[in-house]
């Protein structure tokens, strides 16, 4: 009996070949079934290496349990990488706005000083004028002064350090001492400042939350009538320290209350820089109390006049 090769009878080789045809599409069906997710992942990332500005989340079809474990892990890498993406690009964009404002704010004193120093190489000035430039001189070189200081406060606050000088603070004792240490400023702009009240010690930094008191108080003696009040009060609520400062003043007006912490903010013409501040001591009270885990809000007071209010997690 006559054999083909490899001794396979006529009937048998073709009756082999169906079956391999079948075998061979069968096997690129399940390798075009396997290959076809991790295809469509491999597309999906090289689209989103490349900035493809469409939605980065893959969806999961279910195939392949594997597959869609790998799916759901590049889905939450993806997911981390656009929310850095726009991290960065926000504190790019605060960054830059943060420059144009201080150049701005440093013109202006720089330019005045400039200005009166002018004037004063005048030989024929009068003795009267010659006082004067020199007077706008020295308090433009103290508000000069001023605001280098408040950046230099809020440069070391965001550092992040000073978490590791926390200690004990009895905020009533910081209150106290800020209003005594005060006591001249205040004086002079005829205003009256009391303390009440009493509130459960906090972990924090004494000096910084110092400088939180100090800022509110001093800020509030700007916008008050000679022989307005001024009152700050301590209570305990829900676990937090909380401490209030009040004027009878002429309130916050339309302002957003959430933007006056925000840098150099102009806002209501009646609580403008032509006040004397350097527009950065709320943006200090507010980076201290964020450093402390705590919480400041900003409202008008229904009889007139604005309270701010620091609230800061009492030590048990």
């Amino acid at each position: 009996m006559s054999h083909f090769a490899f001794g396979l009878r006529p009937l048998a080789f073709f009756l082999l070949v169906p079956v391999a045809v079948f075998t061979f599409a069968f096997s690129l069906l399940i390798g075009h079934f396997l290959s076809e997710p991790l295809t469509r992942l491999a597309a999906r990332l090289r689209d989103f290496r490349t900035g493809d500005p469409a939605p980065t989340t893959i969806p999961i079809d279910g195939r392949i349990e594997e597959v869609d474990r790998l799916t759901v892990s590049l889905n939450r890498l993806s997911e981390t990488i656009r929310t850095q993406q726009e991290s960065l690009a926000s504190r790019e964009s605060r960054e830059s706005t943060f420059v144009s404002d201080v150049a701005h704010e440093l013109r202006t004193p720089l330019t005045a000083i400039r200005g009166n120093a002018e004037m004063l190489s005048d030989p024929d000035l009068p003795p009267a004028m010659r006082e004067k430039f020199t007077g706008i001189i020295v308090e433009e070189s103290r508000r000069l002064s001023n605001l280098v200081n408040d950046l230099l406060a809020l440069q070391r606050l965001e550092s992040g350090n000073i978490a590791t000088e926390f200690s004990r603070v009895d905020l009533g004792q910081v209150a106290r001492e800020v209003v005594d240490s005060l006591s001249p400023l205040l004086r002079e702009r005829e205003a009256n400042c009391q303390v009440i009240g009493e509130a459960p010690d906090v972990l924090g930094n004494r000096d910084r939350l110092k400088q939180v008191v100090f800022n509110l108080v001093e800020n509030a003696s700007r916008f008050i009538e000679p022989g307005g009040h001024i009152t700050v009060e301590l209570m305990g609520a829900r676990g937090n320290s909380v401490l209030s400062v009040r004027d009878d003043g002429c309130g916050l007006g339309d302002a957003d209350p959430k933007l006056l912490f925000d840098r150099f903010y102009r806002g209501d013409p009646s609580r403008n820089r032509g006040t004397g501040g350097t527009g950065l001591g709320l943006a200090i009270v507010k980076s201290v109390v964020d450093a402390h885990d705590g919480m400041v809000e900003a409202f008008n007071l229904p009889d007139g006049g604005a309270c701010f209010l620091v609230a800061i997690p009492s030590i048990a």
